[in-house]
């Protein structure tokens, strides 16, 4: 069985980053230490870091120093094989690679990128290097502006290379490719190979969201400096335009995605530009560069700086306006750590276009019975992508609901509604450089669906009181259209609370989602990713002192969860003493709750491990729990933590996501509701967005299996 992948090229700009993040995305959900290494890197520029290392470090957050992950610069072989020193090259970055594979689990290797000036030279390189470290081989070929016939010819010749030096072709991607190559070449391709198994051939076709550059790289490309819009330089460029006319003839050739260049003395563009991005009757530019070292007159730079919101971002640089244009000609897009909606497209497209389940058994990799906060997290997006499900989040003008928004589209994960002025809501995706991807967008109070949910209120709580004018205005409210999304089966779920609070959030689920039959709290848990384990926390976010029979309802709720999500629960009543240890009335109540929670689980026919009273320490560590408790099957192997209140569970639940390195804290996600519906904190990530999402869908995949 094979550690190791060698990720080879067969030319330059052949999109390779995107391959290498798909490939290492699949080994992380499955191997729990995986090491990147460049036997040869590009020389460094200004000191810098190889760009593919350091976004596979940063990304994924490997354990590796920066002088494990490669053996040679490109300058560096090219002086030793010049110097008849071959066999020292050769030895020295086996050395390197043979000292990561006795390190890690696997190690993921990438080849060259064609970019040093001489092709041959690389190509011979890679083809003595992956001889000599007997690495399987995965091929790269450059699909784009490229026939079909020449697909072929230039894939056959390659594989027919590297077979004939006894290396084993595990498999063919072709990327980047034209939309009109036809599937058929992948037989032609594979029918003409001699290798023991059938090689593993895919067609990737070009996505420009991957290949055209961003303000960012533009910045990197052309060494300039941020005058205005520094939150907007992930906005994609898709066409330049030299700004040398008239305004009246200019605005002719503005288009979406257009880069302004103009000299910085040109106010008259520089105006018209940002009007233009204000207009619904022009493309929405991309950004402005100044050229020429020239800024805008003082009076023009108050008039941006007033300019409430300036739209786009504003870029200046030292050269001249045509050396520039020329600079900017060769500029192409990279994948970049600070690029999250580029990486979500890189890894959506690949996992899209391959069969990641026969790429990992050919690898031979297995899944780890260890489970790392990131293999948690990519089996939460696997298992949301299962069954599509359909998710509300009523907040849809706040920036990061708007980023996690374009990263779940383009993940495939699930189908999104946004709620909230729709022409709102695409101005600010425009502003932010958002791409929705087809998420639908709905005004409440302008939605077909409005006097229906208006009446479905009226009908549930006018026993309460509640006049149909009060219904219209609560419809109004969008997270109570959200939550009446749901309870009409108009969406799966609801996840809302960046900018609300967690009452808002769950008081109209309160109202008319209502408990499940056998439930009667609604309560909380946290996904808590520590170290190598997954933890279930509960409650940490809805019930301050919840008395022994509700706290008994959450432990059966928790367990139940902690299923969900792959977690055997073996549930810890959490309390200052363990056993018979001490006395006191909040000890009395998790005896109590510890004896109705065990009633409960023998009523429902729940085979359902449950120990209380237990320290913490007594729950987790097996060396302290047979001092305490030998003879219980919880202590010391403890996976669902209920706590005595709320004070004491939220207080540990950010105690250790703070303290713990490595930790992760997914949630609260709410549980004991008859349809999904969660809640965000207000400090919440991108990242904790996206995975809430992803909860959410499963819970109503859960629910639908019902």
């Amino acid at each position: 069985m094979s550690k190791s992948l060698y990720i080879a090229a067969t030319e330059a700009r052949s999109g390779k980053s995107a391959i290498l993040l798909g490939i290492m995305q699949l080994l992380r959900a499955n191997v729990q230490r995986v090491a990147i290494f460049r036997p040869i890197i590009n020389d460094p520029v200004k000191n810098g870091r190889d760009h593919d290392i350091d976004l596979i470090l940063r990304h994924f957050k490997l354990d590796m120093e920066y002088d494990q992950t490669y053996a040679y610069t490109l300058s560096e072989a090219r002086r030793l094989l010049n110097e008849g020193q071959r066999s020292l090259l050769l030895e020295n970055t086996l050395n390197k690679f043979k000292e990561l594979e006795k390190e890690y689990d696997f190690v993921l290797c990438e080849g060259t990128d064609y970019i040093g000036g001489n092709e041959t030279f690389e190509y011979e390189v890679n083809g003595s290097i992956v001889s000599n470290l007997g690495c399987p081989v995965l091929l790269v070929v450059n699909g784009l502006n490229t026939t079909a016939q020449e697909i072929t010819g230039a894939a056959q010749r390659t594989i027919e290379s590297f077979e004939a030096k006894g290396l084993e072709v595990l498999g063919l991607v072709i990327n980047r490719a034209d939309p009109d190559i036809p599937k058929s070449i992948l037989d032609e391709i594979t029918s003409k190979t001699h290798a023991t198994h059938p090689l593993l051939a895919y067609i990737i076709p070009d996505d420009k969201r991957l290949g055209n550059p961003t303000i960012h790289d533009v910045i990197k490309w052309l060494d300039a400096k941020v005058l205005y819009g520094h939150g907007r330089l992930e906005t994609q460029v898709d066409n330049f335009v030299t700004a040398a006319m008239h305004i009246s003839n200019f605005l002719k050739y503005v288009e979406d995605g257009s880069l302004i260049i103009t000299p910085g003395d040109r106010s008259d563009i520089i105006l018209a530009s940002i009007t233009s991005r204000q207009s619904s009757s022009y493309g929405d530019i991309a950004g402005i560069v100044l050229t020429g070292d020239l800024q805008p007159s003082e009076t023009i730079h108050r008039l941006i700086e007033g300019w409430t919101g300036v739209p786009l971002p504003i870029l200046s640089v030292k050269d001249h306006t045509y050396k520039t244009t020329q600079i900017v000609q060769g500029l192409h897009g990279t994948i970049d750590p600070e690029h999250p909606a580029k990486i979500a497209s890189a890894i959506g497209l690949f996992e899209s276009c391959v069969d990641t389940e026969e790429l990992r058994k050919r690898l031979g990799t297995t899944q780890s019975h260890k489970v790392t906060p990131f293999m948690f997290e990519y089996n939460l997006i696997e298992k949301a992508k299962t069954t599509r499900q359909h998710i509300v989040l009523p907040e849809g003008t706040s920036d990061r609901v708007l980023q996690a928004t374009e990263i779940l589209q383009r993940r495939n994960v699930v189908d999104i509604t946004l709620l909230g002025d729709p022409n709102i809501i695409h101005q600010q995706a425009s502003t932010l450089g958002v791409n929705l991807n087809g998420a639908q967008c709905i005004d409440p109070a302008k939605s077909d669906y409005f006097e229906d949910y208006a009446n479905r209120y009226f009908e549930i709580r006018k026993h309460k009181g509640i006049r149909m004018e009060d219904a219209r205005d609560r419809m109004s409210d969008p997270t109570y259209f959200g939550t009446m999304m749901v309870k009409a089966g108009d969406a799966d779920g609801m996840v809302s609370g960046s900018v609300t609070t967690t009452a808002q959030t769950i008081r109209p689920a309160f109202e008319f989602i209502k408990t499940k039959p056998d439930a009667s709290i609604v309560s909380s848990i946290f996904l808590m990713c520590v170290g190598d384990r997954v933890q279930v926390f509960g409650d940490c976010a809805v019930n301050p002192n919840p008395n022994a029979q509700q706290l008994a309802e959450i432990a059966l709720s928790s367990a139940e969860t902690a299923r969900l999500f792959g977690v055997d629960p073996y549930v810890a009543m959490l309390s200052y003493s363990t056993g018979k240890s001490g006395s006191g009335e909040d000890v009395q109540k998790v005896i109590e709750a510890t004896r109705i929670a065990r009633e409960l689980a023998a009523e429902r026919g729940l085979d359902l491990p449950i120990e209380g009273p237990l320290q913490y320490d007594a729950a987790v560590d097996m060396d302290v729990a047979r001092t305490k408790m030998p003879e219980s099957n919880v202590a010391g192997r403890a996976t669902v933590f209920i706590f005595p209140d709320l004070n004491t569970g939220n207080n540990t639940y950010k105690a250790v996501q703070r303290s713990v390195p490595d930790s992760m804290a997914i949630g609260p996600v709410l549980q004991g509701l008859n349809k999904p519906v969660n809640d965000l904190s207000r400090g919440c990530h991108i990242r904790d967005i996206v995975n809430t999402v992803a909860i959410t869908a499963i819970q109503a995949q859960a629910e639908r299996d019902v």
